[in-house]
């Protein structure tokens, strides 16, 4: 039913987002060749057999893409179970693997960072707090760091200073994207780059890509976040597109 994508087979098999975007061709190849890299950091990729996208990408804490403070866990990247295969149980089957196999490593528990708010890009926070997950850590940005602990122990799992005011120096618009998301390539480089300059708009765009950049990163959502003149405004790629980037940017309705 599901199938572990590794070094040895990611050449031969999907990893579910844009497997049919001709667009997002080089950022998904940029997703392979950036899980390959994490790979050897103990990332794990787990996925559905089938042409879907309903999988979960994982690893330890302490090699997480994301500025957190938190030892001896493993960390949940991106969780998907989408279209027909929602509400058919595969999230928890998913999730369940994932505990099975910390408890076997002796982790402490599971961390994932969420939205305060279902929000675009990220698991859905409510949903794993049914599972047990718990809040320890929030911003005002919106974001919110979940733990499951094994055992009752949550001390020093944190946000990094980093991202604790959620601003930048830089004015204009301001990006951070990296390539765990193989959509970021083309959608800020092209789309997002056009539409900046047809509406006079000055663009900063900072790719992380190295780990400890994304642990530097003032955004928890080291996928993709916008910053405008100075302040958090969305980690939505969606503003890539000429509605939203209107409404998210320009603030016209």
């Amino acid at each position: 039913m599901f199938i572990d994508i590794n070094k040895e087979n990611i050449d031969n098999e999907h990893i579910c987002c844009a497997f049919s975007d001709k667009k997002c061709i080089e950022g998904y190849n940029l997703k392979k060749f950036w899980l390959k890299n994490e790979f050897e950091n103990g990332y794990k990729f787990y996925r559905l057999n089938e042409r879907a996208k309903v999988f979960i990408e994982y690893g330890p804490s302490e090699k997480a893409w994301l500025p957190i403070e938190a030892e001896e866990l493993i960390n949940i990247n991106c969780f998907w179970v989408s279209g027909k295969y929602k509400n058919s149980g595969y999230g928890k089957k998913l999730l369940e693997k994932v505990e099975v196999e910390a408890r076997e490593q002796g982790k402490k528990g599971l961390i994932t960072v969420c939205g305060k708010k279902k929000n675009n890009y990220m698991s859905d926070g409510k949903w794993f707090m049914k599972q047990g997950f718990q809040i320890v850590d929030e911003l005002d940005t919106g974001f919110v760091l979940l733990v499951k602990m094994f055992e009752n122990n949550k001390s020093n799992i944190k946000f990094s200073d980093s991202v604790r005011n959620g601003k930048v120096e830089d004015k204009g618009l301001v990006i951070y994207y990296s390539n765990r998301c193989p959509f970021t390539e083309y959608y800020v480089n092209e789309e997002l780059t056009k539409l900046s300059e047809k509406n006079k708009i000055d663009l900063k765009i900072l790719k992380l890509n190295n780990l400890e950049e994304a642990r530097k990163c003032p955004s928890p959502a080291t996928i993709f976040s916008a910053f405008y003149e100075g302040k958090f405004l969305t980690n939505d790629m969606s503003i890539c597109l000429e509605k939203n980037f209107k409404k998210i940017v320009l603030g016209e309705k």
